[in-house]
C-alpha cells in the first residue's frame, strides 16, 4: 500500500508530521481527519525520496537504531505485545525521521503485515541482515532473541568503526592544519615579502623563485580550472564505480594497497565471519545466510566469492574453496572454515576467526596510526622548513647588504 508523508494541525493547534499508509492521497486525508487532525500537506513517498531522506541520516543514527533494538527486545521479553512495544518506543524517539519510520512500521503490523516486511521499506535504517534476522525470528517465534542478537551485532560494529575513526582522527586533523598553514603562507605571506624584495632590486634565489611560481598558480584563475578538473574526475570515478566492472577494479586495487590492503582484508573477512556466524546462530539455513552476507560484504570481490560458495553449497560441495580462490581469505582461514564444516562446528569456528581478526586489526590500526603521525609531521616540517628557507634567505641577504 502506498505511503504518504503528511503535515497536519492537531486539536491543540500544534503542527504534527508523520507517515501513514493509504490507498491514495484522498484516503490519507480522510484517515487524518478521522483522527482529529486537519491535514495541510500530504505527499506520496517513493522509494527514491525515502531512501534519500533517510540515507543522509543513517550514518549518525546507528546508535539510535541500536538503542531501539535493545529496548524493543527488552519489552518483548517482558511479555508486551509487539504493537504495544512499538507504541511505547515511538514516544521515546527524538529524531522525527526515525519516529516516522517506526510509526509506519507499527501501523503496518497492526494491519497484519509482518514486522520484517514493514522494516524492509526503510532499508536506510534496517539493512538486509536486520530484516532477515527479524524474518527468522518471526517464523521461529524467537523475535526477542533475534532482536538481542542484532543489537549486540550493531553495537559491536559501531565500536569497531569508532576505534578506526579515533585512530585516524589525530593524523587527519594534523594534516588539515598543516595544509592550511602552508596555503596561508604560500598565498598571502610569501607574495607580500617577495614583492617588496623585488621592488628594492633584491635578487631572489632559485627556491624562492620556484615557490613564487607555485604561489602564482594558486592565486591565478587556473586554480579554478584545476579544481573543476578534479571535481570532474571525482564525478567520473563515482559513475565508474557504480558499474560492476568499475566496482570490481576499485575493490581489487583497495585490497592491493600497501599497508592498508591487509587491514581492509581483515575487516572484510571479520565482518563476513561474524555476520555469517550470527545468521547461522539465528537458525537461518546456510544457503540463505550466504545470500544475505553476499549483499553486505562491502567488497565486490568478496561478494562474488560468497555467491560462488553459495552455488557450491546448493550443489552439495564445500564453501572454503571459492573463498580461498578469491584471494581475500588466506589459506589458513580457509582451512579453519573447512575444519569447521567437517566437524559440524562452523558457527563457533567463524566466531573464533572474527575475534582473532578483530584483535589483529586493532594491532594494525595502532601501528599505522603510530607510523602515519610522525610521517606527516616530518613531511610537513620539511615543507614548512623549505618555505621558511626560501623566504628568509633573501631577507637575510638584503639585510646584510644594507649594513
Amino acid at each position: 500500500m502506498p505511503r504518504f508523508a503528511y503535515k497536519a494541525i492537531g486539536t491543540n493547534q500544534k503542527a504534527e508530521t508523520g507517515v501513514l499508509s493509504a490507498e491514495n492521497a484522498f484516503a490519507a486525508r480522510r484517515l487524518l481527519r478521522s483522527k482529529g487532525l486537519h491535514p495541510t500537506e500530504v505527499n506520496l513517498i517513493t522509494a527514491e525520496t525515502a531512501g534519500r531522506s533517510l540515507h543522509s541520516l543513517f550514518g549518525s543514527k546507528k546508535k539510535a537504531v541500536t538503542a531501539f533494538t535493545k529496548e524493543l527486545a527488552t519489552l518483548l521479553k517482558a511479555g508486551i505485545r509487539l504493537t504495544e512495544a512499538l507504541s511505547v518506543l515511538i514516544q521515546q524517539i527524538n529524531d522525527p525521521q526515525l519516529k516516522n519510520a517506526i510509526t509506519d512500521v507499527r501501523d503496518r503490523v497492526v494491519t497484519g503485515e509482518s514486522f520484517a516486511e514493514a522494516l524492509s521499506e526503510y532499508d536506510a535504517y534496517f539493512d538486509v541482515i536486520y530484516v532477515s534476522m527479524m524474518r527468522v525470528g518471526e517464523v521461529t517465534g524467537t523475535l526477542e532473541d533475534s532482536l538481542t542478537t542484532m543489537a549486540n551485532m550493531l553495537e559491536k560494529q559501531r565500536q569497531l568503526e569508532e576505534r578506526m575513526t579515533t585512530a585516524m582522527m589525530y593524523p587527519a586533523v594534523l594534516l588539515t592544519v598543516c595544509l592550511i598553514v602552508v596555503l596561508v603562507i604560500m598565498i598571502w605571506f610569501l607574495p607580500l615579502i617577495t614583492n617588496e624584495l623585488v621592488k628594492v632590486g633584491q635578487t631572489l634565489p632559485l627556491p624562492t623563485r620556484a615557490l613564487m611560481k607555485i604561489s602564482d598558480v594558486l592565486t591565478s584563475p587556473w586554480v579554478l580550472a584545476v579544481v573543476g578538473a578534479l571535481l570532474g574526475l571525482g564525478w567520473l570515478y563515482r559513475r565508474a564505480v557504480r558499474t560492476a566492472r568499475g566496482a570490481a577494479l576499485r575493490d581489487r586495487l583497495l585490497l592491493a594497497l600497501p599497508g592498508f590492503g591487509p587491514l581492509i582484508k581483515q575487516r572484510i573477512v571479520s565482518r563476513f565471519s561474524s555476520t555469517l556466524a550470527t545468521l547461522l546462530g539465528s537458525g537461518m539455513s546456510m544457503a540463505e545466510a550466504l545470500r544475505v552476507v553476499a549483499q553486505v560484504t562491502g567488497n565486490s570481490v568478496m561478494a562474488e566469492a560468497v555467491r560462488q560458495a553459495r552455488e557450491r553449497i546448493l550443489s552439495g560441495s564445500d564453501i572454503a574453496t571459492p573463498l580461498r580462490e578469491s584471494g581475500v581469505i588466506s589459506p589458513s582461514i580457509a582451512h579453519m572454515i573447512t575444519v569447521g564444516e567437517k566437524s559440524g562446528e562452523l558457527e563457533q569456528m567463524l566466531r573464533m576467526i572474527s575475534q582473532n581478526l578483530e584483535a589483529e586489526s586493532d594491532v594494525v590500526i595502532e601501528r599505522l596510526s603510530k607510523f602515519v603521525e610522525p610521517l606527516i609531521i616530518i613531511a610537513m616540517a620539511g615543507l614548512i622548513g623549505l618555505i621558511a628557507y626560501a623566504t628568509m634567505v633573501p631577507i637575510i641577504k638584503f639585510s646584510v647588504t644594507q649594513f
